[in-house]
């Protein structure tokens, strides 16, 4: 469809949003004209309502509706500003109440455990070893990790340029552990790779794939005997909370992580609460168990 089509250059080269978020978004429309059979200029909000309850029937989740319902109004307000319709269908409806989940972070323990996994005397553990450093020393996200470069790394400053969502940059930073790792995989564990300007190239020298850096966390988790499912983000979750209970400011946090706004960091702060609260009841005179 020449629309959906035109919408998504838009989105791609005016509003520079993610490859992934393009993909998304495609598959979405492409599954609502296909459930309506309908063309552009003929959609009504009868026809938006019967698209919603059908996936309401089929137990979709409400993060996956609104995500659905996010792409048909961008896609029907960008129809409406370039005067292809003159009734916005989407108009009156709204995203469904999202379910608050706490997200899901390593103890101190639990993290020495799956961060020591790796076997430094090999290549294979050199690289593991650095990738897992890396997620929890930056809070990055998998596909930024992927996306560095040698040249996006500041070694002096102990500082990597990131390349973010929306293709904005930021400067996240490391510490003395995560250098010492990468020194080791840059001078000794990385050799045996092809020559490649990616810190993390696969075998033919283009970037690592994000799933096997999944595989990587998954593996090494087993490894150190962590009964709790652990992913690259479980891994940004932790370094969010271990920042904020060790005192770090929510802004601070927000910014290191590419937050665009407080409110997406804030949910941290439901992990830390609880924290403070077992400090009072443990410390405060007039709260402590007699």
């Amino acid at each position: 469809m020449k629309e959906i089509e035109n919408f998504l250059g838009y989105l791609q080269y005016e509003k520079r949003f993610s490859k992934h978020t393009i993909l998304n978004y495609q598959r979405d429309l492409c599954d609502f004209f296909k459930n309506i059979n309908k063309q552009v200029k003929d959609v009504n909000l009868d026809d938006i309502r019967k698209f919603l309850r059908k996936l309401y029937d089929k137990k979709y989740s409400n993060k996956t509706i609104s995500r659905k319902i996010s792409a048909l109004k961008s896609f029907f307000k960008y129809l409406e500003a370039e005067n292809k319709i003159t009734i916005n269908p989407m108009a009156l409806i709204s995203n469904p109440k999202q379910e608050k989940k706490l997200p899901s972070f390593l103890n101190y323990n639990d993290l020495e455990l799956l961060l020591k996994a790796p076997n430094l005397n090999t290549p294979g553990g050199q690289k593991d070893a650095l990738i897992l450093e890396m997620l929890y020393s930056t809070g990055i996200r998998v596909s930024e990790l992927t996306n560095i470069k040698l040249g996006d790394i500041n070694f002096s400053e102990q500082t990597i340029l990131i390349l973010g969502k929306g293709n904005k940059e930021r400067y996240v930073y490391y510490g003395s552990r995560c250098r010492d790792l990468l020194q080791l995989y840059i001078n000794d564990g990385r050799k045996i790779l092809p020559d490649s300007t990616y810190l993390f190239p696969n075998k033919h020298g283009k970037k690592i794939n994000d799933r096997v850096i999944r595989m990587i966390v998954d593996n090494n988790a087993k490894i150190a005997g962590i009964k709790v499912h652990v992913t690259p983000h479980t891994l940004r979750h932790t370094f969010a909370t271990h920042m904020l209970n060790e005192g770090a400011d929510l802004k601070s946090v927000g910014d290191l992580l590419g937050h665009e706004n407080l409110s997406t960091t804030q949910i941290y702060t439901h992990v830390s609460n609880e924290r403070l609260r077992n400090v009072y009841l443990n410390t405060h005179p007039r709260a402590k168990k007699r």
